[in-house]
C-alpha cells in the first residue's frame, strides 16, 4: 500500500493521486515539517491531529491511523521534491494555500518559530507554486489564531 504510493510519488510522471493516497501525501508533508526541527512534539502530534480530523472530516481513531501511515510514509520518502509535485498536481491553488496554512499552524504549534521548519514552509510554499504573498497571509491568519 505504502510502497505503491512511494513509488508513484517517485516516477518521472507521477500519476494524479486518489483521494486517500492524496490525504496520506498531505499528512505526510505535515509530518515532516514536524519532524524538520528534529523535536516532533507532542503539540505539533496533536495539531496534525486536529488538523487532518477537520480537514477530511475524520474521527479520532481515523485522524490516529492516517498520521500512523503518513509518519512511516514520511520516513521512507527523502525527496520533498517530487512529494511535493504530486500535492500540487492533486490540489487546486486555493486548496494548496490551505496546505500552506496547514504547514504554519503545525509549525508554530510549540509556541515557536523554527528557523528549519520556517525554511521548509517556504520551500515547499515553492514547490506547490503558492506565492510568498499568499503564503504570509497564510501565515498571518494562523498568527492571528494562536
Amino acid at each position: 500500500m505504502f510502497a505503491d504510493l512511494l513509488k508513484n510519488l517517485f516516477q518521472p510522471e507521477p500519476e494524479t493521486l486518489d483521494n486517500l493516497d492524496a490525504r496520506r501525501a498531505l499528512t505526510a508533508l505535515l509530518v515532516r515539517l514536524a519532524r524538520s526541527d528534529n523535536n516532533y512534539s507532542a503539540s505539533e502530534i496533536i495539531r496534525i491531529d486536529r488538523i487532518i480530523k477537520a480537514r477530511f472530516g475524520l474521527d479520532d481513531d481515523a485522524a490516529l491511523k492516517l498520521r500512523t501511515e503518513a509518519e512511516s510514509i514520511e520516513a521512507e520518502a527523502p525527496d520533498t521534491v517530487r512529494f511535493t509535485r504530486a500535492i500540487k498536481d492533486a490540489v487546486p491553488y486555493e486548496d494548496r494555500i490551505g496546505v500552506i496554512e496547514a504547514l504554519w499552524q503545525v509549525a508554530l504549534a510549540d509556541g515557536a518559530r523554527d528557523q528549519d521548519e520556517d525554511a521548509l514552509v517556504r520551500l515547499v510554499a515553492n514547490l506547490l507554486g503558492v506565492n510568498d504573498r499568499d503564503s504570509a497571509l497564510a501565515r498571518q491568519r494562523v498568527d492571528t489564531r494562536t
